[in-house]
């Protein structure tokens, strides 16, 4: 976005706070990255990269080299620097990372009277910037490496953001001789905060006080993202003018974001003056791209910042960001450690049942995990709390406020809701704020009905300000009206009320990942309690079976024998002698005795079959399908019946006995109920990719990467409306002696066997053609 002007954005126009003055009304629009001037303690000269041809030059370059202006414009650097000086230059830009990058490539004697300066260049925006900075004698200095070596030993030590921030400050002041270093930290609300300084002794402390978002503009807070120094040796410096102020070349003013000459922000030396401040020294503090905050140093009269003082402190400002996130991180880390060791904990008390009420009775607490004075939970159309709380129906005026702006975040990264002045954005919290004046919540459903809650007290602060946050006093400049920097840095305090502390990122993240640990809790228990329900249904269907079995198929041969013991004791006491009637009845009697073991054994078997520990491991299922056969005996020679077996069978993780089993009831049943004078039965499996076999019926079960087994025979088949009944337990859909007779309860058991190993059973039949019985495995793993 283009910062407006006198209605001309400056990124277009050239302007030069010097010629121009200064016609704003908002610190956010002065043109900081392109004032046309810089501190006319140095030279600045703009040549294009493709000859080195000078471009534009600093009006100052006269008195400071001897030269003038208009006898450098247009001409090559060698005018200035001379043939060799030109061709080191050229080299240093090929051979180094100068792109919006300043680097220091030599010293060499300029101009007229053959002094010293530094020269420092970088490019920007396809344009070669030069700085020339005067030097002295004593540049040299101190050993700077040793200096900057032992502040990064003296950072590394330390555990806590303060502590670190108090280190910095010692340390930068120790480098650079300043009066006084500040560090300086933003908060959410653009405000600052000095958190640490080193100063002289005789200078009125400023730690703990607060600056309006104002005082640092944003377009200044954009530069301190690009760049780590930022040097003023003289707030009230004169400053000197671009010649010309439009590059040739784009028309456009030059950008100096990255200068160390740039002309400073009148506001900004306004500000220090007002201060009484004479020489300033920025340094970024950064944290995973944003600007946490700045180093400050100040100094009562104007002094130099020599490049080795300025290179000493970049590398430093750059590893105090590379350490801020370690240190504030690992700050961050142990909070969080506690938090979530206090919050599983409690979820261990929570797991058996799912009660979340829980979290507030036994210990630990929510109120042990993130810090606040109390919490809630509602589940249930129920409240549970614990610690200090809004009452009863404040509550639940709070949640029905709360859900829809909790719903609308459910979807989103972070679905939570916080704030620490409650009252301001719910009027009808302000009867509660000393009890819930910060308020942190999670929803637990997609329509946030169920809801877990903490609150903070209001925290009686009174915030002390370096002068008035609300003064913003504007004066009639040369070129009209414009803001102009407070001038009273007299300590100002606000009473704060109805606002707890702010709850920080490690707690949102902490409420978060309980979130996620109660979510997995919920759904877990879903889960479990499906699969409770599906046992439960299955077990009620085994026990209307039992009870069907019960009370007519184990009576009806008690019934027999009942019927023909009754006759045939009034035969004996009548005295007649047992003829053939009589010992036909005691033939059925034998007979129905037996088939009533044969129930009795099949119901026991059964029921076993629902409690019986499988023991699977890898078996071949050819070895398995010969074991079956063979326990068929001559069943299959006697019916004449052959059976096919296509192709090998795979191996399968399983229950050797009980697969056995499955194949022996269901080759049984296509043996027996089969009327046709050639039969056969042929066992095969069908792979998962085979997606079009012919023997797979439109209503095939979904089961996707599963083998599937079949056992196919020519038989009597079944009708459609018979298909689901034949597995019932005991359902027959012959007379009890066709087809050799039997108890029914193969086809039951075979079911069973196959769920227990995770699978399916169905059938697919044509009447009078045969039928074919398909199932998986699906708890097996297929082996080659």
């Amino acid at each position: 976005m283009e910062t407006v002007l006198n209605d001309v954005p400056w990124s277009a126009e050239p302007y030069s706070i010097k010629r121009h003055g200064v016609q704003i009304t908002n610190c956010d629009s002065e043109p900081v990255q392109t004032p046309g001037c810089i501190q006319a303690h140095g030279v600045l000269v703009a040549f294009r990269l493709a000859d080195l041809a000078i471009q534009q030059v600093s009006e100052n370059v006269g008195r400071l080299l001897g030269i003038e202006a208009d006898d450098l414009l247009g001409k090559p650097l060698t005018a200035l620097v001379g043939d060799a000086g030109a061709r080191r230059l050229q080299t240093f830009l090929t051979s180094e990372p100068t792109d919006r990058n300043p680097l220091y490539y030599q010293t060499q004697a300029l101009g007229t009277a053959n002094a010293p300066f530094h020269l420092i260049v970088h490019l920007n925006e396809g344009v070669g910037l030069l700085e020339l900075e005067p030097s002295a004698p004593d540049d040299a200095g101190p050993d700077f490496y040793g200096l900057v070596k032992k502040s990064i030993v003296r950072l590394q030590g330390v555990t806590s953001v303060q502590e670190f921030c108090q280190v910095a400050c010692d340390e930068v002041r120790q480098l650079t001789g300043l009066d006084r270093v500040m560090a300086y930290y933003f908060h959410e609300d653009g405000s600052g905060e000095v958190i640490a300084e080193a100063r002289r002794e005789d200078l009125h402390p400023w730690l703990g006080l607060h600056y309006p978002a104002h005082d640092i503009p944003q377009p200044a807070r954009e530069i301190f993202k690009r760049i780590w120094i930022r040097p003023l040796p003289d707030a009230s410096g004169d400053v000197a003018e671009m010649v010309p102020l439009a590059n040739p070349d784009t028309g456009r003013g030059l950008d100096m974001t990255y200068c160390g000459l740039r002309g400073a922000s009148v506001m900004y030396t306004e500000y220090l003056r007002n201060m009484g401040v004479g020489a300033s020294l920025t340094l970024s503090m950064r944290y995973s791209g944003r600007l946490w905050g700045l180093i400050a140093g100040h100094h009562v009269t104007a002094t130099p910042f020599p490049w080795q003082v300025r290179a000493a402190c970049e590398l430093l400002a750059q590893t105090v960001s590379l350490q801020l996130a370690y240190v504030e991180e690992r700050q961050h880390e142990r909070y969080r450690a506690r938090m979530q060791a206090a919050h599983l904990t409690a979820l261990a008390s929570v797991a058996p049942n799912g009660d979340l009420s829980k979290l507030t009775q036994a210990s630990p607490t929510l109120l042990d995990g993130i810090q606040s004075c109390g919490a809630a939970v509602y589940q249930h159309d129920k409240w549970s709390t614990v610690g200090d709380v809004p009452g009863p129906s404040e509550l639940a005026e709070l949640a029905a406020w709360l859900r829809p702006l909790l719903s609308a975040t459910v979807g989103e990264s972070q679905p939570l809701y916080a704030t620490d002045r409650l009252s301001a954005v719910h009027p009808a919290a302000a009867g509660y704020a000393d009890v819930a004046s910060g308020l942190l919540a999670i929803p637990l459903s997609r329509t946030a009905r169920h809801l877990i809650l903490w609150f903070r007290p209001a925290v009686a602060q009174t915030v002390s300000w370096a002068g008035n946050p609300s003064d913003a006093p504007t004066v009639l400049g040369p070129h009209g009206p414009r803001l102009t920097p407070r001038a009273s840095f007299a300590l100002w305090q606000e009473s704060v009320t109805a606002r707890s502390l702010p709850w920080t990122t490690a707690e949102r993240e902490a409420a978060l990942y309980l979130r996620t640990l109660v979510m997995d809790l919920v759904v877990s228990r879903a889960e479990e309690l499906g699969a409770l329900n599906s046992e439960l249904a299955s077990s009620n269907e085994e026990l209307d079976a039992f009870a069907y079995v019960a009370s007519h198929d184990l009576k009806e041969p008690l019934r027999g024998i009942h019927r023909h013991a009754a006759l045939l004791k009034k035969e004996i006491q009548a005295g007649r002698a047992l003829d053939a009637q009589a010992l036909e009845r005691l033939e059925a009697v034998t007979r129905l005795a037996v088939r009533m073991d044969g129930l009795l054994d099949a119901l026991l078997h059964f029921s076993r079959v629902g409690r019986l520990e499988l023991q699977p491991q890898m078996e071949d299922l050819n070895e398995v399908l010969a074991e079956s056969i063979e326990m068929l005996g001559p069943q299959p020679a006697e019916a004449h019946c052959s059976i096919r077996v296509p192709r090998p069978l795979p191996n399968v993780l399983g229950d050797r006995v009980r697969i056995r089993e499955i194949f022996t009831n269901l080759i049984g049943n296509a043996i027996k109920y089969n009327d046709k004078a050639e039969r056969w039965v042929e066992i095969g499996y069908i792979d998962p990719q085979d997606t079009t076999s012919l023997l797979l019926a439109s209503d095939t079960p979904a089961v996707r990467n599963q083998t599937i087994y079949y056992v196919r025979d020519n038989g009597i088949g079944i009708a459609v409306k018979h298909r689901a009944q034949v597995f019932g337990i005991f359902k027959r859909l012959h007379p009890r002696d066709a087809f050799g007779g039997g108890t029914g309860a193969g086809l039951t058991i075979a079911r069973r066997l196959v769920e227990r190993h995770g699978g399916l059973l169905w059938l697919t039949s044509a009447l009078g053609e045969g039928s074919t019985f398909f199932f998986t495995l699906a708890a097996s793993e297929e082996a080659g």
